[in-house]
């Protein structure tokens, strides 16, 4: 797959209409075809806003099924297109993914901006036609936003849709592809009737699939064992005793090492710090059904900076039985160099564009911990598609076939994503697949950083971030124990070892509130976390000067098993603390399950709503954090009664209020699944 960027073109296009190339009074298309010159057909140009990468993988898939219909392709990531050339394109298709509560990726961040410029006219893009599909999850309020909103913007600067656009449903039983398989027929047919040029031979013939298997998009590059050992050494990333040096030789490898990942993947650039574990300690009861941690990591490689309801993200190890089984099963020397790049770059005569090379050989097991999800994340259908080329064994070609067609797309789904079968199981149900590395490279789903509401102040903990977390467990439908890499590797990790734990730091959802806004906080279950970081930061204010209000209903399951915090916040919330009702706010918990009925915060805040309401009319800002299902849904719900009931108006007046409370950046939320 070609990756061409269309900003050159536009550039190139720029000078062919100038006036010291072609003559003011003469039609261009004329100038070429007296010259014997054949006008190229446009590329279809596809661009993607991944943040998890799954944007990417749907991208790819529509460009592979572009290609095989031949039709050339440009497949970009949006903040590799320039958009003041959008109006130059024939066709652009647009997969973009909706991240948190409606947000944006951050590789559209850019492009979008550009998109809102008040100079653009409502016919600046009435020469271009488009279509947009989503990746978004119903369970969140605002789903698939960014898509509705692109979509939108693009026809109110004239461009034409040339088909409805598409929303991926994450919560769909097949994933966004339970979407997507649809919508790419009427795709097809949409391109074809606007530009037959770009299928020759219609919308439903296509070349054999074959042909496209020969060019992985990477290219391996062996080295010697000494020459490889002497450019760049290797550590253990999860089981070495921390030495002085061993935190610079993994901040280069993981740099080398991760530019590799596709897209803007969070994570790949060189971590701010390592950490190191101080504290590991149980916040529920061993037999509550739950197991949720507070972490305490101090920073060891240089100082941190953050704000309360900043995020961190953390590269996870993995586990090293796992790591060496994949390299068995797939017959890779462990202890060979390698250099990764891409292929494009050398067949298209192109410069190597550093992002995505490795700068030095690395130890081949180094780059699978680093790099290969292998033993946590569930391979996407292309993996099985590619697989099938591979097999020696004609039953399991035919079920690889199957599984990668559109009539197996359920029972992939039940075998795969249901099961969250591994790369490495995959391999191992079907023995006569032996792919080549470059191929692993290109498939595997990359190893990613996970996200993490930071639980502390860093004026009270300057050189450390406090973490809550919930160690992810469940049982699959055939019985499989699963666990969450990041979460439980985490959990296993002993103070007294001092692993080194990669780490970059993120501004959030939830801005710090100055201590004189007065701030209303709901966090049930983990979604405490950011909001203890709010009251450390509050509490120390209050020593210099008064602070404004704050107003806190907390919920979990049961008082004895899951109150997480519990001293924490009763303290603050007596004898004159930043959560007593001395200081105007108070500390309200919700326990679901200790009583016939269930309770759970938004109850608590009807009880509280002329509290509340007070706090709203002295200009108070509103925070939400935790699990994206119902609760923010029935949070807002509450706030909108309580707004209607207390301040005499219609629920739709309230609701209305309550919108421009949002835009206005009062009334934030974080949630996930």
């Amino acid at each position: 797959m070609q990756n061409t960027f269309v900003s050159k073109g536009c550039v190139l296009a720029n000078l062919l209409s100038s006036s010291r190339f072609v003559p003011f009074n003469l039609d261009s298309s004329k100038i070429t075809k007296s010259m014997g010159m054949e006008e190229k057909p446009k590329k279809l140009v596809i661009l993607y806003a991944s943040q998890t990468g799954n944007a990417i993988d749907a991208a790819e898939r529509v460009g592979r099924e572009a290609e095989r219909r031949g039709c050339p392709v440009s497949l970009l990531s949006i903040d590799d297109f320039d958009p003041s050339c959008l109006p130059e394109q024939e066709i652009v298709i647009f997969l973009v993914s909706t991240t948190g509560q409606g947000d944006n990726p951050d590789s559209i961040k850019v492009f979008w901006k550009f998109l809102l410029q008040r100079n653009l006219t409502q016919n600046w893009l009435s020469s271009v036609s488009y279509a947009v599909f989503g990746l978004g999850d119903s369970s969140y309020q605002k789903y698939n936003f960014v898509a509705k909103k692109l979509d939108k913007r693009l026809s109110d600067l004239g461009a034409t849709a040339i088909v409805e656009r598409g929303l991926g449903d994450d919560q769909h039983p097949s994933g966004y592809e339970g979407a997507l398989d649809p919508w790419m027929p009427t795709l097809w047919k949409a391109i074809y009737q606007k530009n037959p040029k770009l299928f020759p031979k219609g919308p439903e013939c296509m070349t054999s699939n074959t042909s496209l298997m020969d060019q992985p998009k990477v290219q391996i590059t062996y080295h010697d064992v000494d020459e490889g050992a002497l450019q760049f050494s290797s550590i253990p990333v999860a089981t070495k005793q921390l030495k002085i040096a061993d935190f610079k030789l993994l901040e280069m490898q993981i740099e080398s090492t991760r530019f590799i990942l596709p897209g803007k993947l969070s994570g790949k650039h060189p971590p701010d710090c390592f950490l190191k574990m101080v504290k590991n300690d149980p916040l529920s009861k061993a037999d509550s059904g739950k197991d949720v941690r507070h972490f305490e990591l101090e920073a060891i490689s240089s100082s941190i900076e953050y704000e309360v309801g900043d995020v961190v993200h953390i590269l996870p190890a993995q586990d090293a039985a796992a790591v060496d089984a994949f390299m068995k099963r797939c017959n890779l020397n462990p202890e060979s160099y390698i250099r990764v790049e891409p292929r494009d770059n050398k067949e298209n005569g192109q410069s190597h564009d550093l992002r995505n090379t490795l700068k030095v050989p690395i130890r081949l097991k180094t780059f699978v911990e680093l790099a290969m999800d292998v033993a946590s994340a569930s391979p996407r259908r292309y993996f099985f598609e590619v697989m099938s080329y591979f097999a020696t064994a004609e039953h399991e070609k035919e079920r690889l076939q199957y599984f990668a067609s559109p009539e197996g797309r359920d029972d992939l789904y039940e075998y795969n994503q249901k099961e969250r079968r591994t790369v490495l199981e995959v391999l191992e149900d079907f023995p006569s697949v032996q792919m080549p590395f470059e191929w692993l490279v290109q498939l595997v789903p990359p190893l990613k950083t996970r996200a993490f509401s930071i639980s502390s102040s860093h004026s009270v903990h300057p050189n450390q971030v406090h973490l809550t977390v919930s160690v992810v467990s469940w049982t699959t439908p055939y019985k499989r124990k699963r666990t969450g890499l990041c979460s439980s590797w985490l959990a296993g990790l002993d103070p007294q070892k001092r692993v080194l734990i990669p780490a970059w730091f993120q501004k959030g959802s939830l801005p710090s509130p100055p201590p004189s806004l007065p701030v209303i906080v709901v966090g049930p279950g983990t979604g405490c976390a950011p909001f203890r970081g709010f009251v450390e930061e509050r509490a120390l204010q209050s020593q210099s000067g008064p602070t404004a209000p704050l107003l806190f209903f907390f919920g979990c399951r049961n008082e004895e098993n899951d109150f997480l915090y519990r001293d924490f916040w009763l303290f603050h919330s007596q004898k004159g603390g930043v959560l007593s009702e001395e200081k105007g706010g108070g500390f309200f918990a919700a326990f679901s399950r200790d009583q016939p009925q269930k309770i759970h915060v938004q109850h608590k805040m009807r009880e509280q709503s002329v509290k509340i309401w007070n706090l709203l009319t002295e200009g108070a800002a509103v925070y939400v954090a935790g699990s994206a299902n119902k609760m923010p849904s029935d949070v807002l719900l509450a706030f909108e009664e309580i707004v209607s009931k207390e301040g005499g108006v219609p629920k739709e007046a309230a609701a209305r209020w309550l919108r421009a409370l949002e835009k206005a950046g009062k009334y934030h939320v974080e949630a996930w699944s």
